[in-house]
């Protein structure tokens, strides 16, 4: 049975309620407050073996709290949680010396399961020396899939583990290598990227490792390589799955022996720099096509870390488009905003290309038009392929069903490289078809839903389901 006193501290009375609850029943005592100031005392005077505390206070924010805790008594875990849901909660939590930052609302198994951890196995961590970030977020969104995204960064900013993200174009594959760089340990080094998809294949060796005069036709001079230039601060690797065999294998001896040598150089270098690759491939599919090395994916997949595309988490997008206008705004453009319906456009929109493609348009439309507020029928000029299906553009009495699906699936392999796509496909392209097909169902017969059905060969209640399911709007003269 478990034991132990757990210490909460939040100011919303429902919260204390259900904690106190969910604890008590797994057999800890709890003791409940609403402020900081009771939770210092009973932790000045020696009380309670873990605590669970909220940000944001009435009488402090407990980011000021948690250094004083963790000089008083380091052994204490304390657990943070935040409806701030921001990576730079979760970086300033980690930084503070939390046991383990939860974003609101929380899941009350994954709770109880962090507090049995830390009081079976006590983490002692030191506070970071690191000076305020101020308010700035290098990432936008408060999606659960970006909250495990800024809980995982969290936990490794502190140390010098290779990270490999994956993540289809405009992810933001590089936006997570410059935080881990900009907010870890290195960030007093530099950070230095290469693309080695945008490199002649013949170069990359040379451009990571440098070279010696006459190594080769042209090479002059003696010039440093990225590795040279990234000492003592990290060298990141984008378009991995790009790299030819030949540099495969001086990488990986470099990531072996910790030295490398120059293009027609024989003197061992002695290398600090720390790895983050990126790729938008799959390179499980490289390594059985014998294009990548097996070996040299396990010594970069240290901590894999996957950036999902803004289609699953279509719910950051009014943050990420207030942030870009707000970026706008401090480059010189006027203030914008989109109306709930161009809102919705953008959230049934497909994004093939990603954050940046949203970041794009927010751009374009802050920089080309007049208006402060920026509707729907503005917003679909400006889409480059219709929401919710590409298949829409098509003649609703001419419907090409098969070449709109080949032109859907090229789009969508082209969209993953070589990697093969996540499960689902089946459904994803179904949806996709029935969408623009009911819909000009729909059109070709005015809203009349009878004559729609006749017209599909489908049972009437079937289609009002997928016209449901679908969220299709319906000419209100339907019948």
């Amino acid at each position: 049975m478990p034991t132990g006193t757990i210490l909460v501290a939040d100011d919303d009375a429902a919260i204390r309620t259900v904690l106190n609850q969910a604890l008590s029943r797994a057999g800890y005592t709890v003791r409940l407050t609403s402020n900081a100031t009771t939770l210092w005392r009973w932790i000045s005077s020696g009380d309670g073996d873990l605590v669970i505390t909220d940000v944001v206070m009435p009488d402090e924010n407990i980011f000021d709290v948690l250094p004083r805790i963790k000089k008083l008594r380091p052994d204490l875990p304390v657990v943070v949680m935040s409806a701030q849901n921001t990576f730079m909660t979760a970086i300033r939590a980690s930084e503070k010396g939390a046991y383990e930052y939860l974003p609101k609302p929380f899941d009350l198994k994954e709770l109880t399961s962090i507090v049995s951890r830390a009081l079976e196995e006590p983490k002692l961590r030191r506070p970071a020396e690191i000076d305020d970030m101020g308010e700035g977020m290098p990432l936008v969104g408060r999606s659960p899939a970006m909250q495990e995204i800024y809980r995982v960064l969290a936990r490794l900013m502190q140390t010098d583990l290779t990270v490999m993200i994956n993540g289809e174009s405009g992810t933001g594959k590089e936006l997570v290598a410059r935080a881990l760089h900009d907010y870890g340990k290195r960030r007093n080094g530099p950070f230095v990227a290469i693309n080695m998809a945008a490199i002649p294949r013949d170069l990359i060796e040379a451009e990571l490792f440098g070279h010696e005069k006459g190594a080769f036709t042209g090479a002059q001079n003696r010039s440093s390589g990225r590795f040279e230039q990234a000492d003592g601060g990290t060298l990141f690797l984008d378009e991995i799955g790009d790299m030819p065999m030949e540099a495969q294998t001086r990488l990986l001896r470099v990531l072996q022996q910790g030295e490398y040598t120059t293009v027609g150089g024989r003197t061992p270098i002695k290398t600090d720099v720390r790895i983050v690759a990126a790729t938008n491939k799959d390179l499980r599919h490289l390594i059985n096509q014998g294009l990548f090395r097996e070996d040299l994916y396990f010594r970069l997949n240290v901590v894999p870390i996957r950036l999902p595309p803004l289609r699953e988490r279509v719910e950051d997008i009014p943050d990420l488009v207030r942030h870009f206008f707000a970026l706008a705004e401090k480059e010189g453009l006027p203030p914008k905003q989109v109306d709930q319906g161009a809102m919705n456009l953008l959230r049934r929109y497909r994004w093939p290309g990603n954050v940046r493609e949203l970041e794009n348009l927010v751009r374009r439309m802050a920089a080309l038009y007049p208006q402060d507020v920026i509707g729907e029928g503005l917003l679909e000029t400006e889409l480059s392929q219709p929401a919710v299906s590409p298949l829409e553009e098509e003649n609703p009495q001419n419907i090409n069903l098969g070449a709109s699906v080949e032109r859907y699936l090229n789009g969508y392999f082209d969209n993953y490289g070589d990697a093969l796509p996540p499960p689902g496909l089946y459904h994803r392209i179904l949806r996709e078809v029935e969408y623009p097909l009911i819909s000009a169902a729909l059109a070709a017969t005015r809203g009349n839903q009878i004559k729609a059905a006749e017209l599909l060969g489908v049972n009437r209640n079937t289609l009002r389901k997928k016209i449901r399911d679908l969220d299709i709007q319906v000419m209100r003269s339907s019948r």
